[in-house]
C-alpha cells in the first residue's frame, strides 16, 4: 500500500500530540516513496519535524528517576538462547569494553539497558548502550545488523531518550561531572545494515534534522 505526501503529513500531525511516543509510530518505519511527489516517506517526516522543531524539542517530557540510573547487577551476563538479539549485542559490547578498554570513537561502555522510567506508568524505554570518553557521554541507540527499522527511527529514539533523561543526574550517577561532560545521543548501527545504506542515499531532510538535534 502506498501513501501520498499529505497522508504521511496527516499521520505526523496526529502523532505529534505526544512527542515522547512520536518515534514509536509505525509510519516512522515506512520505506519507499510517496505515490504523488515520489519523496522518501522518511524525508517527508523529517521535513515536518524540521518545520516544527521547537515544538518537538520542547514537547518531550523529562523524567527524573527516583532511583539511580546506574543499576546494580548489570554484569553483562546473558542467556545465549535468548531471542533479544539487540540486548545480547549490547552486553557483548559492554563486556568487550570492560575487559579490553575503551573504544577509540565512543570511549568506555559504562552500561547497557539503562532504565529511564521512574514508575511503571512512565512512557519511556531503556538506553541500549551508554558510553563516555571523559568529555562526551553518549546515549547509543543500537540497531542489530538485520534491523529493518529506518535511520529516522534510530535518530528519533535516541534523541527522545536524551530529552527524557535528567542529563545532569545521569552523568553524575555514573561518576562524572556535568560541568565537564556533555550528554549526546548517537545512532549506533552496523556497516552494511539498512540504516547505513540509507545514509548513502540522498536524504537532505534527514541530515538537516540530525544536524539540528545534535546541537
Amino acid at each position: 500500500m502506498g501513501y501520498t505526501r499529505e497522508q504521511i503529513l496527516e499521520q505526523c500531525r496526529k502523532a505529534f500530540q505526544n512527542k515522547n511516543t512520536f518515534y514509536k509510530k509505525e509510519f516512522i518505519n515506512y520505506r519507499g516513496k510517496t505515490t504523488d511527489t515520489r519523496e522518501y516517506y522518511t524525508e517527508v517526516i523529517a521535513e515536518f519535524l524540521c518545520d516544527n522543531i521547537t515544538d518537538y524539542i520542547n514537547g518531550i517530557d523529562c523524567i527524573t528517576r527516583k532511583s539511580s540510573y546506574k543499576t546494580n547487577g548489570h554484569d553483562g551476563q546473558y542467556d545465549a538462547d535468548s531471542n533479544r538479539e539487540e540486548e545480547k549485542i549490547a552486553m557483548r559490547f559492554f563486556l568487550q569494553s570492560r575487559d579490553y578498554g575503551a573504544f577509540s570513537l565512543i570511549g568506555q561502555i559504562e552500561d547497557y539497558q539503562t532504565p529511564l522510567k521512574s514508575s511503571a506508568d512512565d512512557e519511556a524505554g531503556k538506553i541500549d548502550l551508554l558510553s563516555c570518553d571523559g568529555k562526551i557521554m553518549r546515549i547509543l541507540e543500537l540497531k542489530k545488523p538485520d534491523s529493518k527499522e529506518t535511520m529516522l527511527r534510530c535518530v528519533l529514539e535516541g534523541y527522545t531518550y536524551l530529552k527524557t533523561a535528567n542529563n545532569d543526574r545521569l552523568i553524575t550517577d555514573f561518576g562524572y561531572n556535568p560541568e565537564e561532560v556533555k550528554l549526546k545521543a548517537s545512532p549506533f548501527v552496523f556497516y552494511g545494515g539498512e540504516q547505513h545504506k540509507e545514509m548513502k542515499q540522498p536524504r537532505p531532510q534527514l541530515r538537516k534534522l540530525m544536524k539540528i538535534l545534535d546541537k
